[in-house]
């Protein structure tokens, strides 16, 4: 069983940058895909960017050269770095896990979820 609490959002102006931080539980972390998604008001969850046990990452295009994705392993930690941010990242993030070794951007294979963190970027 692994537990995700996510931290980190906030308000911030257009430009700015936020850390969002996923702290998890569980001895076999370093095993797990990790990965953050969002989900903006009316709109389906949508992938975000996703690092795998070996560092391997995968980004969505919409944040690719923005958004970097880190995990410490013996933090048990993820973390998103958002830079650049625009209006149209707000929505609220959340951390994800899985225990294959494939990056995927399916949320339903994502097997564990956290309770999500509200990104709001103001104009």
């Amino acid at each position: 069983q692994v537990q995700l609490v996510e931290s980190g959002g906030g308000l911030v102006q257009a430009g700015g940058s936020l850390r969002l931080s996923c702290a998890a539980s569980g001895r076999t972390f370093s095993t797990y895909t990790m990965a953050w998604f969002r989900q903006a008001p009316g709109k389906e969850r949508e992938f975000v960017a996703a690092i795998s046990w070996s560092g391997s990452t995968r980004y969505a295009d919409s944040v690719k050269g923005r958004f970097t994705i880190t995990r410490d392993n013996a933090k048990i930690t993820t973390y998103l770095q958002m830079n650049t941010l625009q209006p149209e990242d707000t929505a609220v993030y959340y951390c994800a896990a899985r225990s294959g070794v494939v990056i995927t951007t399916t949320p339903s294979a994502y097997n564990y979820w956290g309770q999500g963190t509200q990104v709001t970027v103001s104009s």
